[in-house]
């Protein structure tokens, strides 16, 4: 065989080799995405404010329970969601960095404290109020919840991963009898959601990575926050968290799951 014939037989075997890289490229990179997609987490972690609890009801409720008696008469709701209205807010001045670490049962008086002129509650004593804070102890999750859990905590580590801190998660497990693998978040972190070190301590304190936990939450934000930082992403819809069609109904970003229910995500994770 002539030196130019091998020559070129030897360029277009080349030339083919590499042209079937190319093409192999993209095949290989489909596969390995949706082999990831397709890892079972071994932990899951829980927004538990709207997502596992009807907060609003709940607060609402323990006020009129305490402050009636005493002869205010206001829309409960309302008082209810101006209370809630100052969460965000309160927590940026931690997340910012304007002030230290402060757990969340503090910051809910705080914000019971501001809004106490709007509703005529000056003159209610500090105990009454003091008692009245602890009303974010004793909110009911949502009919759902425990049957979804019972089903996903036989295959999955469970855990809170919330702004509130471990007294408030704990009592409020206990009242409605869910069980907790741990109780993680703000107080572990020492820092609030969406800041991304809270994921990443949920998911150390487990000793596992990012990509074995998935964040389940009602709250596209959150779990926007937590895809970036490595972790599987279940949404469960609560269309009526803040009263009648106010929440979400469907995930606003990219998760792994979309949910209708807990029961539902346990059916899709089969649990």
């Amino acid at each position: 065989m002539r030196e130019g014939t091998r020559r070129n037989m030897n360029t277009e075997l080349t030339r083919r080799a590499f042209n079937g890289l190319i093409l192999a490229a993209p095949l290989a990179a489909a596969a390995g995405k949706a082999m990831a997609q397709q890892v079972m987490p071994k932990a899951l972690f829980y927004d538990v404010f709207g997502t596992c609890t009807d907060w609003r009801t709940g607060v609402a409720r323990e006020a009129e329970r305490l402050l009636s008696p005493r002869g205010i008469k206001i829309d409960w709701l309302k008082f209810a969601d101006a209370w809630r209205a100052l969460y965000q807010p309160t927590m940026d001045e931690v997340r910012t960095g304007r002030r230290a670490f402060t757990k969340l049962d503090v910051l809910h008086r705080e914000m019971l404290e501001k809004i106490r002129p709007q509703f005529g509650l000056q003159k209610i004593p500090d105990d009454v109020l003091a008692e009245l804070n602890l009303a974010w102890h004793r909110i009911d999750v949502w009919p759902d919840v425990k049957e979804g859990f019972a089903r996903l905590g036989k295959k999955f580590l469970m855990a809170p991963c919330s702004n509130g801190n471990i007294a408030l998660m704990a009592d409020i497990a206990r009242r409605n009898q869910i069980r907790w693998d741990a109780i993680l978040g703000s107080d572990i972190a020492r820092d609030y959601k969406p800041k991304p070190g809270v994921y990443l301590a949920a998911a150390d304190a487990f000793n596992l990575k990012p990509n074995e936990c998935m964040m389940v939450a009602a709250h596209s934000p959150d779990l926007a926050a937590a895809a970036q930082q490595g972790l599987h992403t279940a949404h469960v819809a609560r269309p009526n968290e803040n009263g009648p069609n106010t929440g979400e109904s469907g995930p606003s970003t990219k998760v792994d799951y979309a949910a209708k229910s807990m029961m539902d995500l346990a059916d899709k994770l089969g649990a």
